[in-house]
């Protein structure tokens, strides 16, 4: 899943984007309202989370907007205002919900993922294509009483398929999602992680396969047999 983090503090920044990364999202970091509203109006993201108080546009500011514009994507709002009245504002204003500095890692997560719950398309904890299972908590493959663990990138990537079973990805959206919008990798980095996935589908015998649309992407497809070309 995709996460926008807003925050200027660059060290609480980095920190909270490590952690994030960490637990298996994607995340785009940035350090003002300005390019908060410019990414979360432009990108396709599972949830945002915004700091109150930033430069060019506060977090409250950059949320009214988003909402005027029809964005509905899930948002917690981190502050150390805690008065009621301003939780009040925040809600408002369209937040989903609402965490005061300082916090504790586990609890910041803990909000991430309800409100990710929250999204309109309901993500359940386990995603299934076929005969595998993707288990979103621990990032683990399954095919009957066989699994395999997958790194960040390639759990990214096959939770990404598994949501989409049968739709052609592109390669660019693929690195936009994946790696994001800044990323300095190649996009020859997809090919890779595809290549370790089927590896780890062949390792679990599954019969499920990642197809590729010459000069397009890839797609997850159920139930087939036979090789899957580059």
């Amino acid at each position: 899943m995709k996460i926008l983090f807003a925050e200027d503090d660059r060290d609480l920044c980095r920190a909270v984007e490590a952690l994030l990364k960490h637990a298996g999202y994607t995340v785009d970091a940035v350090g003002s309202g300005t390019d908060a509203l410019e990414y979360a109006a432009g990108g396709d993201y599972d949830g945002i989370i915004l700091d109150w108080m930033m430069p060019g546009l506060d977090g409250v500011q950059v949320l009214k907007k988003l909402r005027e514009r029809g964005v509905g994507t899930p948002c917690l709002m981190l502050t150390a205002r805690d008065a009621v009245e301003d939780r009040v504002t925040g809600l408002d204003a369209g937040a989903d919900d609402y965490l005061p500095k300082p916090f504790a890692t586990s609890e910041l997560l803990a909000r991430v993922r309800a409100m990710l719950r929250r999204r309109e398309a309901f993500a359940p904890d386990i995603l299934r294509c076929g005969d595998i299972e993707l288990d979103r908590s621990d990032m683990e493959l399954r095919r009957g009483g066989k699994s395999v663990k997958l790194a960040n990138k390639a759990f990214q990537l096959m939770e990404l398929l598994m949501e989409r079973p049968g739709t052609v990805h592109s390669v660019d959206q693929i690195m936009e999602r994946i790696w994001g919008w800044d990323s300095e990798s190649e996009s020859s980095v997809v090919w890779v992680h595809i290549s370790q996935l089927r590896k780890r589908l062949n390792e679990l015998g599954s019969t499920v396969e990642i197809k590729a649309a010459r000069g397009v992407g890839y797609s997850l497809e159920a139930g087939r047999s036979g090789g899957a070309g580059a």
